[in-house]
């Protein structure tokens, strides 16, 4: 487990493992990536970010990870690996999200990105990139960098 405070001071916890929290996850977390390229949503309020969002009624986590990416992006994701886990602590309320690796198959135009501006194609190092001025605080804590360090050391092993 990793402990640590977000970019605003909020306690935040990691782990690699389903089931880490007393607290179900019931929101997601999708690092989206097509071949070299990361897949962002441009956030009308945050800046750049991974897309995310809350569970539906019925839904599975996969299932959400799924369709908010599909909706604030327009990727149709093939593979879809689970990489931890993270809860989000502020005085007020706490948060438990489950982070995917979601390989995008397609990028396909929609009529509504919901809160967000829709898509945007990174390429290069998205662990120096993140730290722009207009990326979202989301992108700038451990999770992110943790993640994104998991999906490389994944990715190293099938070369």
């Amino acid at each position: 487990m990793i402990h640590f405070l977000d970019v605003n001071g909020n306690q935040m916890e990691l782990s690699f493992n389903h089931n880490s929290f007393q607290e179900n996850a019931k929101h997601v977390l999708v690092i989206c990536q097509r071949g070299e390229e990361w897949l962002l949503t441009n956030h009308k309020k945050r800046g750049l970010e991974f897309p995310g969002g809350k569970m539906e009624s019925g839904e599975t986590l996969e299932q959400a990870a799924r369709r908010e990416a599909y909706e604030e992006t327009g990727a149709v994701l093939g593979e879809l690996i689970f990489l931890a886990e993270y809860k989000f602590s502020d005085p007020i309320k706490t948060i438990v999200k489950a982070v995917f690796w979601g390989k995008v198959k397609k990028i396909e135009p929609t009529t509504s990105y919901y809160e967000t501006n829709g898509p945007v194609i990174i390429q290069g190092d998205i662990l120096s990139l993140r730290f722009g001025e207009q990326y979202s605080f989301i992108m700038k804590d451990q999770v992110v960098e943790q993640c994104v360090k998991l999906i490389q050391i994944l990715q190293s092993g099938k070369e």
